[in-house]
This record gives structure tokens, sequence and C-alpha cells, in this order.
């Protein structure tokens, strides 16, 4: 199989910036001791951007690139795949914040709920790390489940 042309590479990549977006707060209790952990945030901030400044942001985003790019059979399927498995990866990251929000709002910030936040912090940013890196070269990033999940959409 040849590998995707740059192009494509770049923008597989780049669909990575909506599932960290969405990570972005669960670090937020790093960030105070950790500063240079911020720099992290700033590829987000286009995103983020979106996100707060139109109304249902996030939602319009997502069924813009479902619809317009995922669902296009006249995209290449490279870039398909991406943005696929850089939405499932977002939606598993809203339902945790909604579930942080519900289930744990009430313990406020314990060590308990800091402690969560940045595990699945530094959980997404290896999941994205890893896809961004393995799609610059040119392979499938094989993320259990999720990989699965979106070639059965595709095909």
């Amino acid at each position: 199989m040849q590998d995707p042309p740059l192009w494509q590479r770049l923008l597989g990549a780049l669909a990575y910036l909506l599932p960290w977006s969405d990570a972005i707060p669960f670090g937020q209790a790093l960030f105070g001791p950790l500063p240079w952990l911020r720099w992290l945030a700033i590829p987000a901030l286009p995103v983020l951007q979106l996100q707060q400044n139109i109304p249902l942001g996030g939602l319009v985003l997502f069924l813009v690139l479902f619809l317009a790019v995922v669902r296009n059979p006249q995209v290449p399927y490279w870039i398909r795949f991406n943005v696929l498995q850089a939405i499932l990866i977002d939606i598993v990251l809203v339902l945790l914040s909604l579930a942080f929000n519900i289930l744990l709002g009430p313990l406020g910030g314990s060590f308990l709920v800091h402690t969560l936040q940045n595990t699945v912090f530094l959980g997404a940013l290896l999941v994205v790390l890893f896809a961004v890196i393995q799609n610059l070269r040119g392979k499938e990033a094989e993320i259990p489940t999720v990989s699965e999940a979106v070639r059965m959409q595709l095909f």
C-alpha cells in the first residue's frame, strides 16, 4: 500500500486538534505546578476559540466534519479515517467531561477528582500524540476499539 501524500497526512493530523481541545480542561490542575504544560494548549487555541465564540460551536464543528468530510466519498480515505477517529476520541472525552461534572462535581476539587482529571488529560495527550506521529509517518494509528469502529463506519 502506498503512503498517502503529505497534504493528506497534514490534514489527517490536523483533525486531532478536535479531541485535544476537549482534553485541555482536564489538565487545569497540572498547569499550576507545571506551567510549561500550557504550551501544549497553543495548537488547540483556534478550535477552542471557534467552540467558545460561536453559539453551539462544538456541535457545528462536529456536524461539519462528520457530514462534509466523513460522509463525503470524494474525500480521500486517509482524511476520512483520521477525522472519524478524532471525532470518536472527542465523543469519549465529551462523555467523560459530562460524567465528571455530574458524578464528581459534588466532590469539588478533591485529590481524587484531580487525580482522575490528570489521568484523562495525560491519556488523551498520549493518544493524540500517538495518532499525530503515526499519521505524519503515513501509518494508520491503531487505537484499540476506536480504529475498528472507524473501519466499520467507512466500509
